[in-house]
């Protein structure tokens, strides 16, 4: 390793990216010790990558030049490489990849070596991707021993239950996604795979839709289903009626998604060497069996230029000309990781080495738009999106040329469609992917990936039953300038993540900072497309619905992917899980005179309003959040007024949100609130408030009881997220996976 030089300076990190780091990323003894800090991983990480150079005596950069400005773009959250790059690169382990395809062929011996692979690949670090269309039909003659077949839902269990008993690397929990094919016999059984909730809990399912699927569903006529083996025909099924129930279930659960197997087929560089059937855990990244695929992102908020004019286009505050050069390094940075990386087989280093693909992405979209004023969910920020990837498109494969010339194509180069169509030779087959960056984001101190905010701000337990609210830095500054930040404005807007339903904050702070949920779904997929426009592999993107969105919804968001060339997509409907029902006295006894009481949990994200009310004892800030129409929860903040004032309006708070989230009628609540009295009454234009109950009354009756009785908030559903198993916060969906905030755990590893 390269000698660390003695100026080195720190990295600035926040206290969160630095809890991530310590618990996840340094080198530890076996005392479970951290052995390095942020500036020894980080210089760790750059002189092994830059090392490489070594091997290519026309490259233009010293060892010790490229490791530091390798560093420099790491350390100062500018481009971060895949975690187990960032884990494993300078160590023993070596395998730096996150994502990998692996064949499932149709025999016991070929499938068991497949769960073999995938362990020691999991064991490495990495996720990994199957195909299971090869497999035959359950109930199919097995001609060798004259049984029948399990069918490929029946071995996704095996993998399953594998990837259970193994921790990657020892610090991440193994991630797979499966696929089968639409016209595969077993589909409908695919489909209904993640009925039982916790079932194949280790895996993302989509399902592999065709072109001719799509026109028999336009034509709602059958369509044929195909023998792996033969691929003659083996039946038939009305597509309508398959589409609907794919419709259904995501609408349900989530699960399973789609990818377009045509669409992606089309943009595979290298046909020759085979068909792609799969692709990683999150979808963005489409890969042949056997082939493995090492990520980045460029941290686009480090790119704004700071003295935009409000008359200017989006474009012109963007520093293009920084960008590029940060492009060129990270395109020698991936590049260098592939010769660096030790895999953990040797089919992989093979398929790995020929084709050499690469996959440079962005985060920090949301935190861009927010500096330039632009609102994610307008033409502006989708015309942008385009400019910025149409540039990290053109300019990373400038970069992939550069190293050719320097260093040579990638080997398969002469049988690709890039020699067919007459380009020029370039190092890497692929060169862009939009990857998901839960975990990196939070190291560099952005907004993950291409996604918008899920919340403005919202509250971290932190040592010492400390509440501590973290507020993204661009929305705080708006606030600011407006001279409309205050703490209980911080605390109201953690309760609820949005602002939109602040209607005495200014509008213009109202368009632009907007959140997931603030943003139909239709702009969240069009903002996948956009970017999807300009990328060569694909965009790791959920498209965020409303609980209260229809299985229509979902039925307009798949066929408008597919019109808009998408090549995958993933939608979650807000709180879409099976309900919990808490009795007393144990949980196998029935409830007493059938007082069961259904308690719905909170969602990651619920809708509502906050409306400021002076009190005796100072402003009030009341946040209700609603679920179909009525009050779900209440958040209750007072400024200025004590701890112990402080912590009985909270107390109020959560009993009337129990109250709710129970079914107990608003008329009920407000019959307990209304009246009772207080030291410091004050008077409003429609009569006295004489206490913060009797406050939090006035809003509720005004809001829900005028002239017409209010109706239970008694849904069927349960709105509960999973809790994080290592810090018990509650998970937000995106990017194809559930991620904690507070932590940086990530169930798609």
């Amino acid at each position: 390793m390269i000698d660390m030089p003695d100026n080195l300076p720190s990295p600035p990190l926040s206290s969160n990216a630095e809890t991530v780091l310590s618990k996840r990323y340094y080198r530890k003894g076996p005392d479970g010790k951290p052995l390095e800090d942020a500036r020894a991983l980080f210089w760790r990480v750059s002189s092994s990558i830059a090392q490489e150079e070594a091997k290519y005596d026309a490259s233009t950069w010293k060892e010790e030049d490229l490791a530091r400005a390798f560093y420099d773009l790491l350390s100062q959250g500018v481009f971060l490489p895949n975690s187990p790059t960032l884990m494993n690169a300078g160590c023993e382990l070596g395998q730096l990849s996150a994502c990998f395809v692996l064949p499932v062929g149709d025999s016991i011996e070929e499938i068991f070596d497949a769960v073999k692979y995938a362990a020691m690949i999991h064991k490495s670090g990495g996720g990994t991707g199957f195909s299971f269309s090869r497999l035959r039909p359950k109930d199919s003659r097995v001609g060798s021993t004259g049984g029948v077949a399990s069918g490929p839902v029946s071995f996704l269990r095996i993998f399953n239950t594998a990837t259970e008993q193994i921790k990657q690397g020892g610090t991440r929990r193994g991630a797979n996604m499966g696929i089968l094919r639409v016209d595969h016999p077993d589909i409908l059984d695919f489909i209904r795979a993640k009925e039982k909730e916790g079932e194949f809990n280790n895996f993302n399912l989509s399902v592999g839709l065709t072109e001719a699927f799509m026109e028999a569903v336009d034509a709602d006529s059958e369509y044929p289903l195909l023998d792996p083996h033969s691929r003659e025909e083996c039946g038939r099924l009305k597509a309508r009626e398959v589409f609907d129930l794919l419709v259904h279930k995501a609408w349900a659960s989530g699960d399973p998604g789609i990818v377009f197997l045509d669409r992606i087929n089309r943009d595979n560089p290298t046909p020759a060497q085979g068909e792609i059937e799969s692709t990683n855990p999150c979808g963005e990244q489409p890969l042949l069996p056997y082939e493995a695929c090492n990520l980045g992102s460029i941290n686009l908020a480090r790119f704004v230029q700071p003295a935009r004019r409000a008359d200017d286009a989006a474009r012109e505050g963007v520093d293009w000309q920084a960008l590029r050069r940060v492009i060129h390094l990270a395109v020698r940075f991936l590049d260098n990781v592939i010769d660096a990386s030790r895999f953990p087989l040797d089919l992989i280093t093979e398929r790995v080495r020929s084709n050499r693909k690469i996959g440079l992405g962005v985060m920090g979209w949301a935190d861009m738009l927010f500096q330039l004023g632009v609102a994610y969910n307008s033409q502006e920020a989708l015309d942008l999106a385009e400019d910025v990837m149409r540039f990290v498109q053109e300019e990373g494969r400038a970069a992939s040329i550069q190293l050719a010339e320097e260093r040579g194509p990638f080997p398969t180069f002469g049988e690709s469609l890039y020699a067919l169509k007459g380009m020029k030779p370039q190092r890497n087959a692929t060169v862009t992917t939009i990857a998901p960056t839960g975990t990196l984001s939070i190291i560099g101190g952005c907004s993950s990936g291409v996604e918008p905010l899920f919340a403005l701000c919202f509250a971290r337990n932190v040592m010492d039953g400390e509440r501590l609210v973290e507020v993204n830095p661009y929305f705080e500054a708006a606030l600011l300038s407006t001279n409309d930040h205050t703490p209980e404005l911080m605390e109201a807007v953690a309760a609820c993540g949005s602002i939109q339903d602040m209607d005495f904050l200014p509008a213009e702070l109202r368009r632009v900072f907007v959140t997931a949920m603030d943003i139909s779904a239709e702009a969240h997929l069009r903002m996948q497309a956009a970017f999807q426009k300009y990328t060569d592999n694909a965009v790791s993107k959920t498209v965020n619905l409303a609980n209260n969105a229809t299985v229509e919804d979902i039925e307009h968001i798949y066929r408008l992917a597919y019109e808009l060339d998408c090549k995958g997509v993933t939608v979650y409907r807000d709180g879409c899980k099976s309900m919990q029902v808490l009795t007393t006295g144990g949980a196998d006894k029935k409830a007493e005179a059938g007082h069961a009481s259904v308690v719905r949990q909170r969602p990651d994200v619920v809708e509502g309003f906050t409306q400021k009310v002076q009190t005796g004892l100072g402003v009030l800030y009341l946040t209700v959040n609603e679920v179909d129409g009525q009050p779900f929860e209440v958040f209750a903040t007072i400024g200025k007024s004590g701890r112990s004032i402080t912590a009985k309006a909270e107390a109020i708070g959560r009993l009337v949100s129990l109250c709710f989230r129970s079914g107990v009628a608003v008329r009920d609540v407000v019959a307990q609130l209304k009246g009772i009295g207080g030291e410091h009454p004050v008077f409003q234009k429609k009569g006295i408030l004489l206490s913060i109950p009797d406050a939090i009354a006035w809003v509720l009756e005004n809001r829900y009881l005028k002239g017409s009785q209010p109706v239970p908030a008694s849904s069927g559903q349960d709105l509960q997220n999973p809790a994080c198993p290592e810090c018990g916060a509650e998970m937000q969906f995106q990017e194809g996976c559930h991620i904690c905030q507070n932590c940086g755990y990530s169930r798609c590893g």
